[in-house]
């Protein structure tokens, strides 16, 4: 009989510890719980170094709302850093990094935006915490199918969340696009985080045209600001400059807006 390996992520230790004491009398299931992100990468890393890949992740939507007090935020998935990964952004990172797990998001309550969010950051599904163990296990094995699973009462609200994200995504892409290739670079160093200086030896610029190309930025994208037009750059799909690294000999270089 192939088993399914399942990692249950809850910072709520009763409500993991029962989930995975029920999932593990299945007689094809073996099951781990993880009590935060952190935690559940380090259970997915031990685990592919042993070659015993988890199947299925469960993950509490709210995970990390303990450590805050509240609902976390949602930030920009970054699975080098671990120590930031809440619920979506765990489910993100996981996608990009072990893209053969299949993640199913466990939820207090149905909310379409929260929802909508997990299935673009990669979820398989999206399931009640106080559903019966047996959809639970329909939904599991479903997603192994890569069959994507919603409650039906979520599915008007979550396809009009995709719906309005895709619209305000299309519009900041066309945005983007009316930008040259000099101040889209640009723009890839403000997503970086990158202040004027910075990008000016970056770039190979002086400040003046830094400081000339940062303006046409946020005139041709509408915004007054450097974080609003960060954020409508992150809409776009638009990520940060890479890392800088040493330039081969030869290169063609621009200084100053002059090449050299």
């Amino acid at each position: 009989m192939a088993r399914i390996r399942v990692l249950v992520v809850d910072d709520h230790r009763i409500f993991a510890e029962s989930l995975a004491a029920a999932l593990a009398a299945e007689p094809d299931v073996d099951v781990a719980a993880a009590g935060s992100g952190p935690a559940a990468l380090r259970a997915l890393e031990r685990a592919a170094a042993e070659a015993r890949p988890y199947d299925v992740m469960l993950v509490d939507a709210e995970l990390g709302a303990l450590a805050t007090g509240g609902a976390p935020a949602l930030p920009a998935p970054r699975p080098q850093d671990p120590e930031a990964v809440d619920g979506i952004a765990l489910v993100a990172g996981v996608r990009a990094a072990r893209p053969a797990v299949r993640s199913v998001v466990l939820a207090e309550k149905d909310d379409p935006h929260c929802a909508a969010r997990a299935l673009q950051a990669g979820a398989s599904g999206w399931v009640a915490k106080d559903c019966s163990l047996q959809r639970l296990l329909t939904v599991v094995r479903g997603v192994l199918r890569d069959e994507t699973h919603l409650p039906p009462a979520l599915l008007t609200g979550v396809l009009r969340e995709l719906t309005a994200t895709r619209k305000h995504r299309t519009e900041s892409e066309q945005l983007v696009e009316s930008l040259t290739p000099r101040e889209r670079e640009v723009l890839r160093c403000m997503v970086a985080g990158l202040g004027r200086k910075a990008v000016a030896e970056r770039l190979f610029l002086s400040p003046h045209t830094v400081r000339t190309h940062m303006q046409n930025v946020l005139g041709k994208l509408g915004v007054h600001s450097t974080l609003a037009a960060v954020a409508l750059a992150r809409r776009a799909g638009v990520g940060p400059a890479e890392p800088v690294t040493a330039r081969l000999a030869g290169d063609v270089v621009e200084r100053g807006g002059q090449l050299a």
